[in-house]
């Protein structure tokens, strides 16, 4: 994948690598080599063992906690402008921070708009994220910033799990946008969960709104951290009489006890992508690659080409 003046380059991120070599198998390219050389103090020092002089450098690398993944992308745009890459495009298939979007209560950070600041400042030319839990969040970049959607993966294997008497449901009421694009598309009802939290993490009460019975309910959210929520919800469709409940969340954060929750809880299933690594024992968890998307898109930026066909719906 070479224009006539600007080579393109993929380079990931520790935490990322992963991802890294899977879009890079699609792109028929190899990933590029980085080095990461830690110090006793925790500091660490990024550099490229290749040129990149005169390229089109693209980092991947989401910046789920901890910070560490999100300085260690902040450097890796640092080192390649400064060795002079033609431009620097950073996918971030998880953007963390994101919940962080508005200020909800008096004196608190918007540190979504610091990463977003954190980045420009850096000095990134584009970035390429998926399923941001607020779309506002793109309007505090001053570069282009192409948001992908996860639909992309998740309409085709709702579509190959063949379910009828089929119902859409969303663990929180601002999920319903999300929710009701896929209702619409796949022609089923929409539910809504109205829940009340007593602080973070806690979700205090939770009441359904939509009939549930003797459906098969599939539960969407942007991410899942603690589960506490999605699980909770769950259980709730179940006590109404669901046929079934499955879940699917982009970006699979599972903080303990996740895992222990979504597997001793009613759903039969919790689908993921892999936009972030996901390494905990749980049963019931089905990952889906987002890989191909990605590198597609990648493709489709690099020759600039539109990306808004390979979209199911937004």
């Amino acid at each position: 994948m070479n224009s006539v003046n600007h080579p393109i380059k993929i380079f990931a991120g520790t935490k990322s690598r992963y991802m890294g070599e899977e879009i890079c198998k699609h792109l028929g390219m190899e990933l590029g080599k980085m080095n990461i050389q830690h110090f006793a103090d925790g500091e660490f020092e990024v550099s490229f063992e290749e040129t990149v002089r005169g390229c089109e450098v693209y980092l991947v690398q989401s910046t789920f906690p901890n910070t560490d993944n999100l300085m260690e992308l902040l450097l890796m745009i640092d080192a390649a402008k400064r060795a002079s890459a033609h431009s620097v495009i950073a996918v971030i298939p998880y953007f963390g921070w994101a919940r962080q979007d508005r200020k909800d209560k008096p004196r608190v950070s918007i540190a979504a708009k610091l990463v977003a600041d954190l980045l420009s400042a850096a000095g990134v030319n584009r970035v390429i994220t998926m399923d941001l839990h607020a779309d506002q969040i793109q309007g505090f970049f001053d570069v282009p910033v192409d948001h992908l959607y996860a639909s992309s993966v998740f309409i085709p294997y709702i579509q190959s799990l063949k379910l009828e008497n089929m119902a859409i449901a969303t663990p929180d009421v601002g999920g319903a946008k999300r929710a009701n694009s896929y209702a619409k598309f796949l022609d089923v009802p929409l539910v809504l969960c109205h829940k009340q939290r007593a602080k973070a993490n806690v979700v205090e009460s939770m009441t359904v709104i939509g009939d549930v019975k003797d459906k098969n309910v599939i539960l969407i959210d942007d991410m899942v951290d603690t589960a506490g929520t999605i699980t909770k919800a769950a259980d709730l469709m179940i006590a109404n009489g669901a046929k079934s409940v499955r879940a699917l969340a982009s970006h699979a954060i599972m903080s303990d006890p996740a895992s222990e929750r979504v597997d001793a809880c009613g759903m039969t299933e919790m689908i993921f992508t892999n936009s972030i690594p996901f390494n905990k024992e749980c049963k019931k968890a089905t990952i889906l690659s987002v890989a191909k998307l990605i590198a597609d898109t990648i493709r489709r930026v690099h020759n600039n080409e539109s990306i808004s066909s390979q979209y199911v719906f937004k």
